[in-house]
């Protein structure tokens, strides 16, 4: 069975992300594509890596949080790594929690600003 191998331009597309993200995340040691001369080829190991980033990056942790998260992921993680990565978690879901509440809030302000002003609109009298 081959290994599948994604090119530079193949991992951009697969993960939408633009060239400069993946020369970043290259750069700062979360990616170690292949290297071929100039180009980069990139293994299932690599593909699973930045579906971890990007899924990091989703849930909002920092690139040094996701750095950390890798760590424990490929190691299988110590007992004090599953712990840290557990209140890692803990944390970032206390700050979606808080901002899903404020989002929440907003849409119902929103929701009653707009019912006013359609309400405003239907009072007044039709143009001629």
């Amino acid at each position: 069975m081959t290994e599948m191998r994604l090119s530079f331009k193949e991992m951009c597309a697969k993960f939408d992300v633009t060239p400069r993200t993946l020369r970043y995340y290259e750069y700062i040691e979360l990616l170690s594509p292949e290297k071929d001369g100039r180009s980069r080829f990139y293994s299932a190991r690599e593909v699973a890596r930045m579906t971890l980033i990007l899924r990091g990056r989703r849930f909002g942790f920092s690139l040094e949080e996701i750095r950390q998260w890798l760590l424990i992921y490929r190691q299988k993680g110590t007992k004090p790594q599953l712990q840290a990565w557990l209140a890692m978690a803990d944390r970032q879901l206390e700050d979606l929690t808080r901002q899903q509440e404020a989002l929440s809030a907003a849409i119902t302000d929103l929701h009653a600003l707009r019912s006013t002003a359609a309400a405003e609109l239907e009072k007044l009298p039709p143009e001629a």
